[in-house]
């Protein structure tokens, strides 16, 4: 049975997660901070939207067609959604979830006439982190590594249209590799755990948990024949609620 912990098998799965990570962790931050939970779960869902729709106007042979619709329509959704936050702030989080509920409708209908349609379905939502290769990995890095720096030299003069955009381009690229789910624990999850520490300590304490979560999911996937995305949100939930507890325990004491 240990067989099954092949490194070489979970190297790139694992690199694949911390990338992830590296863009999701701050982006999660700023979710948090700004009460707009679940623009991720919406702007994921749109760009699943966009590949079903490249998949059912037969473009899926041609990758870099299926990355440009992703990548259209989660753009698109969230340069709307951040005019509607513009406009009518008060009523953003409920915008943020009838988008989702709308994009993962038509992403159901589209696929309806498919007889594999079901089986996509669930690879968009549960992904597909095992098959991860040096490729993919490289081209991710280059992506974040140029989002990251952007975002590093903008700070806060990024504004509200730049901060969604940035989002929706970090989104999209891993939403293909991670899934759905796993895309919204990964920004959520390890964010969630240390949202009471100061920015660094947060960012800190959020990449550690989350490369916990992400190594403990991939290794009960390898060892128990789970599938790694749902196990890795799992491992992500029990590592947050974990690492959550001792951290306010630890801030608590430091107040005494």
């Amino acid at each position: 049975m240990s067989g099954a912990l092949d490194p070489g098998l979970l190297t790139w799965p694992f690199l694949v997660g911390l990338l992830v990570l590296a863009t999701h962790v701050p982006l999660g931050r700023r979710v948090l901070a700004r009460g707009i939970i679940f623009l991720d779960l919406a702007v994921a869902q749109l760009a699943v939207l966009g590949v079903v729709a490249a998949h059912a106007l037969d473009l899926a042979e041609d990758g870099w067609l299926i990355q440009l619709a992703a990548a259209a329509a989660a753009l698109i959704g969230a340069a709307m959604l951040a005019e509607c936050e513009r406009r009518w702030p008060d009523s953003q989080e409920a915008l943020i979830g009838s988008t989702f509920v709308v994009a993962a409708s038509l992403a159901v209908l589209l696929l309806a006439g498919d007889p594999h349609g079901g089986e996509h379905l669930a690879e968009l939502l549960t992904g597909q982190i095992l098959w991860a290769t040096s490729g993919m990995t490289a081209q991710i890095a280059a992506l974040y590594a140029v989002l990251l720096a952007w975002w590093m030299w903008r700070g806060r003069r990024l504004g509200r249209l730049g901060f969604y955009l940035i989002f929706a381009l970090a989104i999209t690229a891993s939403v293909q590799l991670v899934g759905v789910y796993l895309v919204f624990a990964s920004l959520i999850l390890p964010a969630l755990a240390a949202r009471n520490l100061p920015t660094r300590s947060g960012l800190l304490a959020g990449w550690a948990l989350g490369a916990l979560g992400y190594a403990a999911g991939l290794a009960a996937s390898a060892w128990l024949d789970w599938p790694a995305g749902p196990a890795i949100v799992v491992a992500l939930a029990g590592v947050a609620l974990l690492g959550g507890g001792a951290v306010r325990v630890a801030a608590s004491r430091r107040q005494r």
